[in-house]
């Protein structure tokens, strides 16, 4: 993945990761069972980053490659699937469903698993946010090594290269219906989906009339100033009534969702508010010192609307996706709520 919305918890990963996020594989995702099946265990197959990923029955031995799949596979009621964690450390899971993953592994730590780690638990499934996961340069088992292996990769809709740019927060539903798919657990998925449409459009009635203020979503690492203008971020600010200051229409972000920019052209713009992406209570801190030092005249710091998101919660695939819509839009818009 790439540090300005998805850092690992560790900075000396972010360059490593800003080269892994050109990586990323094409996108699309679309459940076809096989013909006179019905999805409840029986042969699916899934069109997935311009993948074509069959899965005959319903997985027994998943790996979440994240902790927001990791979640997800919890809340679809698949504890006793789960062959393996991968990335704990990158962020705790939610209370209520932390007891339910105390007796899978952990694979790996902060980064995702070593090739043998990740092999060692014979997964049958792995579920990632992105294909950053699968770098073989990075001593990860590849994608051609687990399918070798009899494991089916999954990667999350938003986490493809082609959707990367363009991609929403619902993608996450078309994940839910394909996992939901997959595992025979579509009632469940279709709960969640239920659950977050709900979210999504509470958000937007609150924030129907009001007067959208000018936001910009960055990303501080040491002295390295980044802005965020497209992709799923750029998506969450939108459905929580920003406009934002950078968007996908604007040459430095043609490309790629993030660019490195000056302190004078950010505090040229003049932003109402500044979202942010932090891994931990350090890089908070130490983000929050850089931004009221170096822009004390800028109307954000200056009404004191500086928003710190967890980077975990931009992860594509996440129901991070969704709540941090509604916390932003909260933030920024506190009377409407």
């Amino acid at each position: 993945m790439t540090p300005p919305s998805h850092a690992r918890t560790r900075p000396a990963a972010a360059a490593a990761l800003a080269a892994g996020a050109l990586l990323l594989a094409g996108c699309g995702s679309a459940v076809t069972p096989a013909p006179g099946q019905t999805g409840t265990g029986q042969a699916v197959t899934v069109e997935n980053c311009g993948r074509e990923v069959t899965v005959e029955g319903a997985p027994e031995a998943a790996v979440g490659m994240h902790p927001a799949q990791t979640e997800l596979l919890l809340r679809l009621g698949l504890a006793d699937r789960l062959a393996g964690q991968a990335q704990a450390q990158q962020q705790a899971l939610p209370d209520d469903v932390a007891p339910l993953a105390e007796e899978v592994p952990v694979l790996g730590g902060a980064m995702p698993p070593s090739r043998e780690d990740l092999l060692a638990v014979e997964p049958d499934f792995v579920y990632s946010p992105t294909t950053y996961e699968f770098t073989a340069e990075q001593g990860f088992a590849g994608i051609d090594q687990l399918e070798q292996a009899g494991a089916a990769v999954y990667v999350a809709t938003g986490g493809c290269a082609d959707r990367r740019m363009t991609g929403e927060v619902t993608d996450l539903f078309d994940d839910l219906e394909n996992v939901g798919e997959i595992f025979g657990v579509r009632a469940e998925a279709e709960d969640l989906v239920t659950e977050s449409e709900a979210t999504l459009d509470e958000v937007a009635a609150a924030v129907a009339d009001v007067e959208p203020l000018r936001v910009a979503q960055v990303y501080v690492e040491g002295t390295t100033l980044q802005a965020i203008g497209a992709g799923i971020e750029h998506d969450i600010l939108r459905r929580a009534g920003a406009d934002n200051v950078y968007g996908p229409d604007d040459p430095a972000f043609a490309e790629f969702f993030a660019a490195t920019i000056t302190p004078e052209s950010l505090a040229a713009a003049e932003p109402d508010a500044l979202v942010f992406s932090v891994y931990d209570e350090e890089h908070e801190a130490a983000t929050r010192d850089y931004l009221t030092t170096t822009f004390p005249d800028m109307p954000a710091v200056r009404k004191d609307r500086l928003i710190a998101v967890s980077s975990a919660d931009v992860f594509p695939g996440t129901l991070g996706n969704i709540s941090i819509v509604r916390d932003i839009a909260e933030r920024l818009y506190p009377s409407a709520f």
